[in-house]
């Protein structure tokens, strides 16, 4: 029998969401899963951590339930925890606001049925490869982090700045539960958007270049640049690749003044941006190994990863570096017993 780890937080997603956590494991009971363990975490430290242990402890079907952060901590420590990803099968059970690699995978919102999807891809070993993209961060010192999805610069960056901490996922809770998943997340880019219109009175527009694989490609002021995995379901569906397709996808908005940054960043968020290249200054480059985004112009700026925003000096280098299995709904996956 599969000895399943649920790493979930107690505090993402909308208010509904919250309630999930005590009925995850009668759930999996239900389905004839017994050996399952539920570790409630209050950081992502503490969900990287516990999937480490988890791993060192024999669990080869880590489960992350939260949103994209909760998931990138939970695919941290399953690397750190130094065991093959070959061999495990990583989950994601929807709990948070920006669970778009949840949805990618086939899991549906509902408790009851997002666990019976679960419980079915263990039992079939259904399961897709997914690339893990890499995002190194220099400030006071080198770091490197590991991601499956998103991640980006500009106001793309800045955005988790306003939903990311504990008081911030109270009112991201509030919005995801009357405004579903983009609730939270046009909320935070309006604001980012409006920072840097108000900071742009008063600071030196911010220079960007763009090198794909060592070569560089563009340079100028964007409003965002934007680095997915691949496809990302209708809410960010910029590229059309599966997770596993061996190269990364790059979408630069440029910054073409205030009149056009709210239209760009309304298009933005439904997705239509790319029907207006020309038009909104879209422009879109593919990645093999490896991705440059030089600041040219101030010292720090904020990077996206995964929903989570880090501060780099001058430079974010972003990269790949294996795959690990995800468990998925048997009609896509890759590989069922």
């Amino acid at each position: 029998m599969a000895y399943i780890e649920i790493i979930a937080t107690t505090i993402s997603g909308s208010i509904a969401d919250w309630s999930k956590v005590k009925r995850i494991v009668p759930l999996f009971h239900k389905h004839g899963f017994t050996d399952v363990n539920l570790v409630e975490v209050s950081s992502h430290k503490e969900a990287r951590d516990a999937a480490r242990a988890a791993l060192e402890n024999s669990c080869r079907y880590p489960i992350s339930a939260g949103g994209s952060g909760t998931f990138r901590a939970v695919l941290e420590g399953c690397i750190h925890s130094g065991y093959p990803l070959s061999d495990i099968r990583l989950g994601f059970l929807r709990k948070g606001s920006a669970d778009l690699i949840g949805k990618t995978l086939g899991m549906p919102d509902e408790i009851e049925e997002s666990v019976r999807v679960l419980a079915e891809a263990i039992r079939n070993d259904s399961w897709v490869s997914a690339d893990i993209l890499t995002a190194q961060i220099r400030s006071d010192c080198v770091r490197t982090h590991y991601f499956i999805g998103y991640g980006g610069t500009g106001i793309f960056g800045r955005i988790p700045y306003y939903t990311e901490n504990r008081f911030r996922k109270l009112y991201k809770g509030v919005l995801g539960q009357f405004f579903g998943d983009l609730g939270p997340f046009a909320t935070g880019m309006g604001l980012a958007l409006v920072e840097k219109i108000i900071k742009s009175v008063y600071l030196q527009p911010q220079i960007t270049e763009i090198l794909v694989d060592g070569e560089p490609v563009a340079e100028g002021r964007y409003q965002a640049v934007i680095v997915v995995n691949g496809y990302l379901g209708p809410d960010l569906p910029f590229s059309d690749k599966p997770l596993g397709s061996g190269e990364f996808y790059i979408f630069g908005i440029r910054d073409m003044g205030f009149f056009k940054s709210v239209r760009q960043a309304k298009q933005a968020l439904r997705g239509t941006i790319s029907e207006h290249r020309v038009e909104l200054a879209f422009e879109s480059y593919v990645a093999k190994r490896r991705l440059e985004l030089r600041n040219k112009s101030n010292p720090l700026f904020p990077v996206n990863i995964d929903g989570s925003m880090e501060m780099t000096d001058n430079v974010v280098i972003f990269g790949r570096d294996g795959n690990v299995p995800l468990l998925i709904s048997g009609k896509t996956a890759d590989n069922t017993a």
